[in-house]
């Protein structure tokens, strides 16, 4: 699994910022879609469409960030040394 995804190998800021971009892309993308679609289509079905494409951002912010979150820390600790100087 996480050979899909990037976020779990990777951790802290980067996880944070990557779904922070992933839901700006995604409602951007809300934003042209109910611009082109001004003239076509009735209001309630462009809000329809404009809600679930804000939905797939929401949940795949929240995705990144879970998987980003759980699991190990990017730098694994050292063991003490037990030699004394």
């Amino acid at each position: 699994m996480s050979t899909l995804f990037f976020a779990p190998s990777i951790g802290g800021p980067v996880v944070i910022i990557a779904s922070v971009a992933f839901f700006l892309v995604f409602a951007a993308v809300a934003y042209v879609v109910f611009r082109l679609l001004k003239k076509t289509v009735k209001m309630a079905f462009r809000l329809m469409i404009v809600a679930i494409i804000l939905l797939i951002a929401v949940v795949g912010s929240i995705s990144f960030w879970w998987l980003g979150s759980s699991g190990k820390p990017a730098r694994a600790e050292r063991p003490k040394s037990t030699q004394s100087k």
